[in-house]
């Protein structure tokens, strides 16, 4: 076998020239902070799996081994996918958690080909990158209606958690992620008569939106309006805290009914259930910043707006899956309304 070199240091340079603008995307933009926190996850996992099950992680140079030393190589690197996945899944990881991690190290060895023409014999092709199709959980139009008018449950809650919760409805009815919220300025509020639009490009898509508001989306702009251009309409937060003072607000407003959770393992179905519960999962446990995107896409589906207005909003493809997704969970909401008045009239 010809000399190896030791992974770990590499994959450490692989996201250093990441982080220096070294290493580009292939239209020339710099790799998104997220991307790059992703990277170390994947790191520190090599790390201690490496360290766990005392796997040596090395390559070496494809192009120099012989037949036989080919097939060795290719059989090291199923050996490291099949020990490495199950190591994760033994650690209570689901498919999406593995096929992401799978995915960065397949990036990083297009890195060593494309960027340090290192022969890496192309083995991240034998790596398989397993998804599931996790449930959309989104509010209904009856729970949104309720946060936005409901003034006994307004009063019930904390200056803090009265300002989280504005920001969410904010975003159930804007359909921005968390990210493009808080860069929110005055810049991005456009006043024509007596009419407000926001207007914003996509951290993430790069798309430009313009969107006008319903009067209680204006009345939470002006209440948090800054008085300067550069100031941030709605200031900041982790996203950790937002998300843990979401649930409680959901709590408070007893959006408490019992839900079913499934993930996939290896392409199986497995339930998931509350550790301080061990019967049920609550819906208020299942609120977090995503719940706001998927709840504006799914509220103007089922209140009648065509699907490309719908995409335009969202920044999605007509051939997005995820898009698909939404069209579906809407028309099954419409579907049980529709069973609720079938139901009524054959009660007559």
């Amino acid at each position: 076998m010809k000399a190896q070199k030791p992974i770990l240091p590499l994959f450490k340079q692989f996201i250093k020239e990441t982080e220096t603008g070294r290493r580009l995307k292939k239209n020339g933009e710099r790799i998104k902070p997220q991307s790059i926190e992703n990277y170390k996850y994947v790191l520190n996992n090599l790390i201690q799996f490496s360290t766990d099950t005392k796997f040596e992680l090395r390559i070496c140079d494809a192009s120099k081994l012989t037949k036989r030393e080919l097939l060795t190589e290719k059989n090291y690197w199923k050996k490291f996918y099949q020990k490495f996945t199950e190591y994760l899944y033994k650690k209570g990881c689901h498919d999406n958690y593995v096929g992401a991690n799978i995915k960065t190290i397949r990036v990083f060895f297009n890195y060593l080909k494309n960027d340090k023409d290192f022969h890496t014999g192309d083995f991240q092709r034998l790596f398989y990158i397993r998804k599931e199709e996790i449930e959309i959980f989104v509010l209904s139009p009856e729970q949104l209606r309720f946060l936005i008018r409901n003034k006994e449950f307004e009063n019930s809650l904390t200056p803090t958690q009265k300002w989280i919760k504005d920001v969410f409805v904010f975003g159930c009815t804007t359909g921005l992620r968390f990210s493009d919220i808080f860069l929110l300025t005055n810049k991005n509020f456009e006043k024509t008569e007596n009419d407000y639009y926001l207007k914003i490009k996509s951290q993430k898509t790069k798309t430009f939106t313009s969107i006008k508001l319903p009067s209680y989306a204006i009345e939470i702009y002006q209440k948090y309006q800054p008085k300067d251009s550069k100031s941030t309409v709605f200031g900041k937060i982790s996203l950790f805290n937002f998300n843990k003072s979401l649930k409680k607000i959901g709590e408070i407003a007893n959006f408490t009914d019992a839900i079913e959770v499934s993930r996939e393992k290896q392409g199986k179905t497995q339930k998931i259930t509350r550790k301080t519960d061990k019967t049920k999962n609550r819906f208020c446990d299942k609120m977090s910043s995503h719940m706001m995107r998927r709840t504006a896409i799914t509220t103007l589906l089922i209140l009648g707006m065509p699907e490309h207005l719908v995409r335009k909003i969202s920044g999605h493809s007509s051939a997005s899956n995820s898009f698909n997704r939404y069209v579906h969970h809407a028309q099954s909401y419409m579907d049980k309304e529709i069973e609720k008045v079938h139901g009524k009239l054959g009660s007559y």
